[in-house]
């Protein structure tokens, strides 16, 4: 083989290298990279796809949906705070409920918020005796945080939240950790750490298993990519050397073999 060949043999397996790398560079930005501050036209471009339109709640309900919203926000709460285990300053509100019998502690789902897809279920909850914490996760509403972790480092913040809220339970009520998508998959991970005796359940609404699981769906049903390791193990990179996690810190299986509360 030629000189002139071996060059142009090398500049093609480069071309291909670096265009596949700054493929797994826009899906890391793209599902991982907080987007707050940004136009809701720019966002529009990747999320406002047929799959999100007809699975969001004011799918067929918009009245119940905006009217439970509109009630959260007429709430009187109070504003908590922890800090995360990487330093993060995180944000919850907490509505006390009358004669409360248990306390709920809700987990919003992925780029979420605290009165987004789940003030329908705190109105319905708070109503019947349930003390409600709002949490919002990182990078999420007044939380701090640059990356979305796929439950990786949230479930440790699910676990702080549920030891704010158990040193914070004179009455010794029951704690339960709700989540919803994302949310649900983090309070399921957080399942197999330690947590208060307080907390007698979980509930989890539409939960994945685990990002990597998460992200080949996300791929064939939204993209029609129905191999992509290479795509994968690029996307891990990033999480890794930018974000500070793997994606297999995202898994709720083993989690689920040590988890003793009913879920």
């Amino acid at each position: 083989m030629t000189k002139k060949k071996i060059i142009k043999l090398f500049a093609i397996l480069a071309a291909v290298f670096l265009g596949s790398l700054e493929m797994g560079w826009r899906f890391f930005n793209m599902v991982v990279c907080c987007k707050r501050g940004e136009q809701k036209k720019e966002r529009k471009k990747w999320f406002e796809l047929s799959h999100i339109r007809e699975n969001h709640p004011q799918n067929g309900y918009a009245r119940e949906y905006n009217e439970s919203k509109a009630w959260c926000f007429e709430q009187n709460m109070q504003d908590c705070y922890i800090k995360s285990i990487d330093g993060l300053k995180l944000h919850a509100l907490y509505l006390p409920a009358e004669a409360a019998k248990r306390i709920v502690i809700l987990s919003h789902g992925y780029r979420g918020s605290r009165f987004g897809t789940l003030s329908f279920m705190a109105k319905y909850l708070h109503e019947h005796q349930c003390d409600v914490l709002f949490i919002e996760h990182r990078c999420c509403g007044d939380s701090e945080g640059k990356y979305i972790t796929f439950g990786a480092k949230e479930q440790w913040d699910v676990q702080q939240w549920a030891v704010y809220m158990a040193e914070r339970n004179k009455e010794k009520l029951p704690i339960y950790l709700y989540g919803q998508s994302m949310g649900a998959a983090s309070v399921l991970m957080a399942s197999g750490h330690t947590l208060p005796p307080e907390v007698k359940g979980l509930i989890a609404d539409c939960g994945f298993q685990s990002m990597e699981r998460q992200m080949r769906d996300m791929a064939a049903n939204w993209f029609h990519l129905h191999h992509i390791p290479l795509l994968l193990m690029e996307l891990d990179w990033f999480c890794s050397l930018v974000a500070g996690f793997h994606m297999k810190d995202a898994d709720a299986t083993e989690a689920m073999k040590k988890n003793k509360r009913p879920a």
